[in-house]
């Protein structure tokens, strides 16, 4: 795959790139500037691409883990992952689902904003994660038992 070639997959994409880095990261910059740094990192790491099909999967879980470092970096120095409340407008942000999905432990709301937000198929969502297909399933099971019984406990206050 050559520059050209590299940079008009990543125009498809950057969209759904970006809405995934929103919703993991809950604020319009830090998505921004997470969606900027997995292209520049999958730029450099382009040759270790073995298979051409499975770009926006290589390049999904590229920005996965830079958002994962974020949420890390900001742990450091806040002592909690923080979510931004200055984000633009959203469905997302409408919703109470929002805090309960940021209350779901990592590999959870992983599945989750793949699956649910950024419209991944339970395959591309394993590939993405690195995980096997079953995971995949097992998890978002787990994760929408939380959400039910969390939103639950939310719409009877």
């Amino acid at each position: 795959m050559d520059h050209e070639e590299f940079a008009a997959r990543v125009d498809a994409v950057r969209a759904r790139l970006y809405r995934t880095a929103y919703l993991y990261l809950g604020n319009e910059t830090d998505a921004m500037e997470a969606v900027d740094e997995a292209v520049y990192q999958a730029l450099r790491a382009l040759k270790k691409l073995r298979e051409p099909a499975f770009f926006e999967t290589w390049l999904t879980r590229i920005l996965i883990n830079e958002c994962a470092r974020e949420l890390r970096r900001r742990k450091r120095f806040t002592g909690e992952a923080v979510f931004s409340e200055s984000a633009g407008p959203d469905i997302y942000d409408a919703l109470p689902l929002k805090e309960a999905v940021r209350r779901l432990p990592e590999e959870l709301r992983a599945v989750v904003v793949l699956r649910f937000f950024a419209g991944f198929s339970q395959a591309e969502t394993a590939d993405a994660l690195g995980v096997p297909q079953g995971t995949v399933a097992t998890r978002q099971r787990k994760a929408l038992r939380l959400l039910r019984l969390e939103l639950g406990e939310e719409g009877s206050k």
